[in-house]
C-alpha cells in the first residue's frame, strides 16, 4: 500500500496536481501548492459542497471571515489552554495522543501490533498548535495575533450579524470555506497532515433541547457520509467512529468522525460531526461582554442555542478522493473521478495535427464548447498516447475530430471508464456532455 502513496504522490506532482511549497529553495515541510489541475479539482470540490448545503438544507448560508481575528477569540475559544496540552507522538505512524489518554493509547498499539509493526512513542510534550503572527509598522510596537487555528470561531463571533442582518429563524446554518492554520511537529502522510489546511464547516444552531439536537446530529451524520459516496469514495472505505467520553473535546456534548480506510495507517479522520451544546456562544459572550443569545418571538422566550457542526478537510477529501479514483490495467493509469470533479470535462483532438482541415474543425469544437465546460485541447503524438494522457489525469471525456467529421459534422466521443466510442454531431455536444456530466 505504501507503493500505492508513492504512485499517487508522483502522479500529482508529474501531472500538475500538487506540488512542494518553494521547492526551488528546498520547501518548506507540511506546505503544498495546488497546480493548474489541482485547482481546479479542488476548486469543483468545494463548488460541490457548497451546492449540498445550500440546497439540501433549509435555512442555511454561508460567510467569508478573515483569517486573522482578535486574539480574545482564540482566549475565548479555549485554544490557548487546550491547544497546549502534553502529547505523545507514534515514531511508526505519526499520529498524536494526549499522555494521559491511556486506553487510546494501548488501543493504538495494539493497531499496529495487529500489523506486525513495532510502536515506540517520544517523551511528552507540551506545546501549542496556534501559529503566532504579528501585525504593525514599527518594530517593537506590533501586536501579537495568531493565524486561525480553525474556521469555527469566525462563525460564531458573527452570530449577531447573522440575526440582525438575515433575520433567520431557528434552526438555521452557516456555512464556510476557507484556510487554517497549525504549528504540527510532524506534517506527514502527504497532504493528510499540514501545517496549512482548508475546512469545509456548518455551524447549525437549533433550540436547546437535547433530544431534537441529537436528531439533528444524526440527520447530518447521515448526510455527510452520503455526499462523499456520491462523489466516488467508495462505500467500504467509509465509516463512523464514535468519540469516547476521555477523548470528547473540551467542547463537545457528543462526537462523531467519518473516517477513510487510508493506505498509511488504516481509518483516518475525514470529517467531524459535533454537538457543541451552547459552549462557543455562551463563552464570546462571557469574554466579550455581548449577549449572543436568540429570542423565539413564538414562545417568547430567550436562549442561547445548541450548535451541531459538520467540519471537513478539503485537502484530505482531495486526497481520499485521489486515492480511491487511482485505477491500472496492464496499458494504462486511470483517475476514475467523478465528471463533477474531473478538472477537464472534455479533451479535443484533431485525428492529425499536420491537416489543416481537422485542425481548423476541432477548434471550433474546441471554441464552442470553451464556454460550457473545462475543455483541454491535445494535438501531441499519436492518438492512443493522448487518450492514455488523458486518462491519467481523470478527463471523462475525448472527443476526436477525423476524416469522417469533416462530412458528416460529428465526433468520435471516447468513455475514460469503458473506453467505449460513439459518434455525436457537433450541435448536440453541449447538451450530451451536460448529461453525462451533471447527472
Amino acid at each position: 500500500m505504501d507503493n500505492l502513496m508513492d504512485k499517487i504522490i508522483s502522479l500529482a506532482k508529474r501531472r500538475g496536481f500538487i506540488f512542494p511549497s518553494s521547492e526551488i529553495y528546498g520547501g518548506l515541510s507540511g506546505v503544498w501548492d495546488y497546480g493548474p489541475l489541482g485547482v481546479e479539482l479542488k476548486n469543483n470540490i468545494k463548488r460541490e459542497y457548497w451546492k449540498e448545503m445550500i440546497s439540501k438544507n433549509e435555512n442555511v448560508f454561508g460567510i467569508d471571515a478573515a483569517i486573522f481575528m482578535n486574539p480574545k477569540v482564540w482566549e475565548a475559544s479555549g485554544h490557548l489552554k487546550s491547544f497546549t496540552d502534553p502529547l505523545i507522538e507514534c515514531k511508526t505512524c505519526h499520529s498524536r495522543l494526549r499522555a494521559d489518554h491511556k486506553d487510546l493509547i494501548l488501543e493504538h498499539e495494539n493497531y499496529h501490533k495487529k500489523r506486525n509493526e513495532k510502536v515506540s512513542w517520544t517523551e511528552p510534550k507540551k506545546f501549542n498548535l496556534l501559529v503566532e503572527a504579528y501585525l504593525g509598522v514599527v518594530e517593537g510596537e506590533k501586536s501579537k495575533v495568531f493565524l486561525r487555528g480553525e474556521i469555527t470561531q469566525g462563525v460564531h463571533v458573527n452570530f449577531l450579524n447573522f440575526l440582525y442582518t438575515m433575520s433567520p429563524k431557528l434552526p438555521f446554518g452557516v456555512i464556510q470555506i476557507g484556510k487554517a492554520f497549525r504549528n504540527e511537529i510532524t506534517p506527514s502522510n502527504f497532504t493528510f497532515r499540514s501545517r496549512e489546511f482548508e475546512q469545509m464547516e456548518l455551524q447549525f444552531y437549533v433550540e436547546p433541547d437535547k433530544k431534537k439536537s441529537l436528531e439533528w446530529l444524526e440527520y447530518f451524520k447521515k448526510q455527510r457520509l452520503n455526499w462523499y459516496i456520491n462523489l466516488g469514495i467508495k462505500k467500504e472505505n467509509l465509516r463512523f467512529r464514535k468519540h469516547k467520553k476521555n477523548e470528547l473535546a473540551h467542547y463537545a456534548l457528543e462526537a462523531w468522525d467519518i473516517e477513510y480506510n487510508s493506505p498509511f495507517g488504516g481509518w483516518k479522520e475525514m470529517e467531524g460531526i459535533h454537538h457543541r451544546g451552547n459552549w462557543d456562544l455562551s463563552e464570546h459572550s462571557k469574554y466579550s461582554g455581548k449577549e449572543l443569545s436568540y429570542f423565539d418571538t413564538k414562545n417568547n422566550k430567550r436562549f442561547i442555542p445548541y450548535v451541531i457542526e459538520t467540519s471537513g478537510g478539503l485537502d484530505r477529501a482531495f486526497l481520499f478522493l485521489l486515492i480511491d479514483s487511482y485505477f491500472e490495467d496492464k496499458n494504462r493509469t486511470v483517475l476514475k473521478l467523478h465528471p463533477k470533479l474531473s478538472p477537464y470535462k472534455a479533451a479535443i483532438f484533431p485525428l492529425l495535427a499536420n491537416k489543416k482541415q481537422l485542425v481548423s474543425l476541432a477548434l471550433r469544437v474546441y471554441k464552442k464548447l470553451k464556454p460550457y465546460f473545462m475543455v483541454a485541447w491535445d494535438d501531441r503524438g499519436n492518438i492512443g498516447k493522448r487518450y492514455y494522457s488523458q486518462d491519467e489525469i481523470g478527463t471523462p471525456y475525448c472527443l476526436t475530430i477525423d476524416f469522417d467529421s469533416l462530412k458528416n459534422k460529428d465526433v468520435t466521443v471516447r468513455d475514460r471508464n469503458t473506453m467505449r466510442q460513439i459518434r455525436i454531431k457537433i450541435d448536440k455536444l453541449i447538451e450530451y456532455l451536460d448529461k453525462k456530466i451533471n447527472k
